[in-house]
């Protein structure tokens, strides 16, 4: 099995970087710039404006000319141009062209003398017919139309890039729209008002008047003056908007590129609402966690379908490298129904590099004095009109062992990964829009003491050894379109993904295979005054798993179909809602219903309060979520109550309520920021991990009694001075469950935790970043059983960490990083217990409350080639 698997990646490979070499020869040699041209039906000077600001509109577009005589628009493309674009928005601000006919109500929207269907229209007199902003104001506000338009972005390098999600509404109403993946939008005019808004995180609303204008072409950038709209604030590498209902925190590029950020559980370094740790000492597997609880609460998904589960919930953290990344959106609370029934907590998506971004050749190269080594190539092109394709590969190897506290434990494990990623997007006939992906990945991990040989006998006589391997696929597919009317839509996701896990820890062997089908079809109708908004579907998630512990079978099969619905509504800026309801049959747990509220309430122009409350439910892999606990000698312990159900324990049920207060302020001249958010977990249902009940075993059991979270955030954010970014966060977290008769904090998680991050970039691309944690005291399983030199405290110290980098940038193309993690150089004393002796009865790494690795220098490169 696994030399198939290995020549089936392989073949994969070939076949990949054969396909996309042939869309990649404009690296090489660039031809010249394709033109276009089609026929649009007009009458007047009017309309040859409206036709050519509707056409530079359209991504791609260099130059337009327009000769109304002949009724032939010429452009000047690149290789972005997409005539079904073109057709659209010349059709939306109503147009026939060769291409596509305006339908009625666009067509009636035009001002009388534009009116070109017309047999009987006279031809304009010298005045009549001009782009008169007075004339085109009142028929626009006389007459319903549309109008359209793209915006965009120019980035630090002055290249421009679409900006999905930005919110554009008619000032005053509640007619709104949102731009989409391309940064394009069409919004029905209003006869109360003229007034465009247009709304994006990390900028301050602006106003544009569309009087006499039917499309708009937006760039976004510092301090630049664009017609009647004028940016005042650069974008924010971290952001949240506010007109969502629910609280979304967006981490773009710029972010994560304020630390090594290597894979997704090392991307949240500079965030104060993810926290990230080990889960043993010997490892070297990171773990996340929101709101006190651990990250198999939080729901991972990657471009809002079903990320790292099950098998993966810690080791597939890894498995998406940072510099494949395009932005993450962070959720706190239950999220929406379309997503599925899993947040429990809170909701990380991942949003990865596209086809069509800004780069079409990206390398990174990484390491550090560990010996830690790795690569990150990103090709992507259009191969031809309707289709563009990305090919994504990343190397890590640490061939190198290092035992820096002299314990006999290598510090960092070794071993090499493996991924790639190729990824394609294309549009089809009738409108359809798709994209459709594949990965695949190998990974190895070797740790334990220095001697460990993998290729030795497994026993009690020999030194202590682990060896972690994966294998992973998955292939996906989106596809959808949006009807005529741009009031209905329809879309399909379709996900599939194969896991192998082989894995031993000392003489304990742990294994296991997951294979998960995932659908979902969406149906969402926008009603006639666009104030109320439905969403409608159904889903189904299918998992297959086998595991096996030492010589104990573990395997289930769940197979989850569901239905759900999702209203939306907005009642102008002020007032928005998301209700959601999901109901849902498991094939092992029964029926079961999940409702969602969002709510969001503007106080004010600078004020943004929200609500969320909502069910989850999740099924819990209680071994591979807790692997830590396999490096060390206690015994896994499964209190089974039924035997139909995953491991005889019953499915994890919980519900969370949340506030959340934003607030943004000019201090002093200075753009700042004021988040506070409350929430409380409360469950339900839980599959207990008890460390307590003994010190040679790990005991997983149902809920019996209470176990909730409460946990408080406040953080502020301030451009403190030019090009100086602060951000100062405190949190606290109240976690506690019923511990067999007792009801305690739940061990190794900080109650109290401050956090401070400072960026400042100079004038010619100097960047320096900071960031520095105070993680309050954390306790410490009950150790009174054991002989006494393996004895611990009941809580361990509060303690500091520092990371740094320093990076500049050439040319916005070529970037150099040296940075530190760990600069302080704490490290937890004595990690490992009974480190002499590990085939011991108590031999433990599994108990980690700090850091294990010293200070880490590391340095890196990464160079761009942009679109053109």
């Amino acid at each position: 099995m696994q030399r198939a698997f290995y020549n089936c990646f392989y073949f994969v490979c070939v076949l990949i970087i054969l396909t996309i070499s042939s869309g990649l020869q404009p690296l090489i040699a660039q031809d010249e710039e394709p033109n276009f041209s089609t026929t649009v039906s007009s009458h007047c000077g009017m309309c040859q404006d409206r036709i050519l600001e509707a056409a530079i509109s359209v991504d791609g577009v260099l130059k337009a000319t327009y000769n109304l005589d002949t009724k032939e628009l010429s452009l000047e493309t690149n290789e972005q141009f997409n005539k079904r674009d073109l057709a659209r928005i010349l059709a939306a601000a109503g147009h026939d062209s060769d291409l596509r006919r305006a339908d009625q109500h666009s067509y009636e929207a035009l001002p009388g003398c534009c009116k070109y269907r017309d047999p009987n229209l006279k031809p304009c007199s010298p005045d009549e017919g001009q782009a008169n902003p007075e004339s085109a104001s009142d028929s626009a506000t006389e007459d319903f139309g549309f109008v359209s338009g793209i915006i965009q972005e120019k980035d630090d390098s002055g290249e421009l890039r679409s900006l999905p999600g930005v919110n554009v509404y008619w000032k005053g109403t509640e007619l709104g729209a949102s731009t989409d993946e391309e940064g394009k939008f069409r919004i029905e005019r209003d006869a109360k008002t003229d007034s465009l808004v247009v709304s994006y995180v990390g900028f301050d609303n602006d106003t544009i008047n569309m009087s006499a204008r039917e499309a708009v072409n937006l760039v976004l950038s510092q301090a630049v003056e664009l017609g009647e709209v004028e940016v005042r604030h650069k974008r924010r590498s971290t952001s949240i908007s506010f007109m969502n209902a629910i609280k979304i925190e967006s981490l773009n590029e710029k972010e994560l590129c304020k630390a090594a950020c290597c894979n997704l559980s090392e991307s949240f370094e500079t965030n104060a609402s993810v926290n990230a740790s080990l889960t043993d000492a010997v490892t070297g597997t990171r773990q996340i966690e929101m709101l006190g609880l651990a990250g198999p609460y939080v729901q991972l998904t990657q471009e809002n379908m079903p990320g790292v589960r099950g098998l993966a919930a810690l080791y597939g953290m890894s498995f998406t490298p940072g510099p494949f990344i395009e932005s993450i959106q962070i959720n706190q609370g239950t999220g929406s129904v379309l997503n599925g029934f899993e947040s429990m907590v809170g909701q990380i998506n991942v949003e990865l590099k596209k086809p069509a971004h800004k780069d079409r050749l990206f390398l990174n190269l990484f390491a550090n004095m560990d010996g830690r080594m790795e690569a990150n190539l990103i090709l992507a092109d259009q191969i031809a009109g309707d289709w563009s394709s990305s090919l994504q590969l990343h190397a890590r190897e640490q061939p190198f062992t290092r035992d820096m506290n002299k314990d006999g434990f290598i510090d960092s494990p070794i071993g090499g990964e493996y991924i790639l990623v190729n990824r394609h997007r294309f549009k089809l006939k009738a409108g359809w829009d798709g994209q459709a992906g594949i990965k695949a990945v190998l990974a190895d991990s070797r740790s334990g003491q220095a001697e460990f040989d993998p290729n030795g006998p497994i026993d009690s006589d020999h030194p202590w050894g682990s060896l972690i391997e994966n294998k992973r696929l998955e292939a996906w597919t989106k596809i959808g379109k949006l009807f005529e009317g741009e009031r209905t839509s329809i879309g399909f996701q379709f996900a599939g993904s194969w896991h192998d896990l082989d894995s031993y820890f000392g003489v304990r062997s742990y294994a296991g295979t997951q294979k998960t089908l995932y659908g979902n079809m969406l149906y969402q109708q926008v009603l006639k005054n666009r104030a109320h908004q439905f969403t409608s579907g159904l889903s189904l998630l299918i998992d297959d798993y086998k595991e096996q512990l030492q010589l104990r079978n573990f395997d289930r099969s769940e197979f989850t179909p569901g239905a759900f619905v999702e209203y939306s509504y907005k009642r102008t800026d002020r007032f928005s809602a998301v209700a959601g309801l999901r109901v849902d049959r498991h094939n092992l747990h029964g029926l079961f219903v999940t409702p969602r509220l969002h709510l969001r309430y503007l106080l004010g122009e600078e004020t943004v309060l929200r609500f969320v409350a909502g069910r989850g439910q999740r099924s819990a892999s209680v071994i591979a979520e807790n692997i830590g606990a396999l490096a060390s000698s206690r015994s896994i312990i499964i209190d089974e109550q039924d035997a139909s159900k995953p491991y005889g324990l019953n499915a994890e049920i919980s519900w969370n309520v949340g506030l959340n207060l934003s607030r943004e302020m000019v201090l002093a001249g200075r753009a700042a920021m004021l988040s506070a958010d409350i929430y409380r977990t409360q469950f339900q249902e839980q599959v207990v991990v008890d460390y307590d009940q003994s010190a040679n075993a790990l005991h997983f059991y149902n809920l019996e009694g209470q176990s909730f979270s409460n946990s408080a955030q406040i953080q502020f954010d301030i451009e403190a001075l030019e090009d100086l970014e602060i951000r100062l966060a405190y949190r606290m977290n109240d976690v506690k469950t019923q511990y067999g008769e007792e009801l305690r904090r739940k061990p190794l998680v900080a109650q109290h935790l401050a956090f401070a991050n400072l960026a400042y970039e100079t004038a010619n691309k100097w960047q320096f970043d900071a960031t520095i944690s105070w993680n309050g005291q954390k306790r410490i399983p009950d150790l009174i059983a054991v002989p006494e030199q393996y004895q611990r405290q009941s809580s361990s110290p509060d303690f500091v960490t520092v990371n740094a980098q320093i990076s500049k940038v050439w040319k916005d193309r070529f970037d150099w990083y040296l940075g530190a993690e760990n600069l302080l150089n704490f490290r937890q004393d004595d990690p490992i217990i009974a480190v002499s002796q590990p085939f011991s009865e108590h031999f433990d790494a599994s108990l980690v409350w700090g850091p294990v690795f010293g200070r880490m220098v590391y340095t890196g490169i990464r160079y761009r080639v942009f679109r053109k």
